[in-house]
Parts: C-alpha cells; structure tokens; sequence
C-alpha cells in the first residue's frame, strides 16, 4: 500500500473515530465493546481495496453497524448457551481446513511484526487494549498518560497495523 493511500486513511480515522466510536456505543451500550467494533472496523476498512470507495464515511458507518450485529449475535449466543446446561449441547469439530489454518498463521505472523515495529509507548499502549483487554482510562492511569494521548496511539498502531496487513495481502 502506497503513502498515498495511508494518508487519506489516517486523515479519515482522524475524522471519523470519535462518531463512529458514540455510534457503536450508543448501539451496544458498552463503550469498551463499542472501542474495540470500531477499531475491528478501521481494520477491515484498512484492508479492503478502500481507494474504490466513493464514500468513505457511509462505508464505515454500515461497516461499524454490521460489526455491532455480529457483537449482539455473538454475545445473545453467549448468553444462550451459557442458559442451557452441558448435557443439551452438541459438539461441532469447527476446525478449519488446513489452507486457512495456514493463511491465519501468516496473518497473525504479520500482525506480530507489525506490533513490533510500532514505536515502544504505542506498542504498549496497543498491548493492552487489544490483548490485555483494559480500558483506555485504565491504561492512561498505568502508562501515566491523558486518555487523548493512549487514543492517540491506539489510532497510530491501528493505520500502521492495518497498512502492513494490506501490504501482505
């Protein structure tokens, strides 16, 4: 992916994050659901040939939306199962084929190099939103940080993440 492209990426995140971001919130009335849908969402938006999208804006809106859907699907699922006992379940063998088994190691292989080439504040800061699962005011307390500045660098990792994804499609 050229500059040229990251450019209108990184201009559009910064347009657009805090929107989308009351958007899924107002929706999954969650925030910290609502954080991580939205940067699902930069994610995919990042890796779709997105130059061929005539509007931006109303792509991530319907793109944010669905990723809200599959969240309320995934967590009524959740909510289900966890109401029925074990001896009603049926187990599926989900495992997947050994070409996307293959693909998703690579991906995940390109994620990893990519987190680790982000600068070592943004890097932690990422770490532990994506991985550690904290909330951004949890994280400014432990980084010793304003919250603007771990959104900051959340958004900074999530162009660069979803930059080097791209690059190795």
């Amino acid at each position: 992916m050229s500059d040229l492209v990251v450019a209108p990426i990184a201009a559009l995140i910064e347009a657009y994050y805090g929107e989308l971001r009351s958007y899924a919130s107002r929706k999954l009335r969650n925030p910290v659901a609502a954080e991580d849908v939205v940067q699902e969402a930069w994610l995919r938006f990042a890796s779709s040939g997105n130059d061929k999208i005539a509007n931006p804006r109303a792509y991530l809106y319907r793109l944010v939306g669905n990723l809200v859907i599959d969240q309320q699907r995934r967590e009524q699922t959740r909510l289900g199962a966890a109401a029925q006992s074990s001896d009603h379940l049926d187990v599926v063998d989900e495992t997947a084929d050994t070409e996307r088994q293959l693909m998703a190691r690579q991906r995940l292989a390109l994620l990893t190099k990519a987190v680790f080439e982000l600068p070592p504040r943004c890097r932690d800061c990422f770490i532990l939103r994506r991985f550690d699962d904290l909330e951004p005011d949890e994280i400014a307390k432990r980084m010793g940080i304003s919250r603007n500045m771990v959104e900051k660098h959340l958004r900074h990792a999530l162009v660069h993440c979803a930059r080097r994804l791209s690059e190795g499609d």
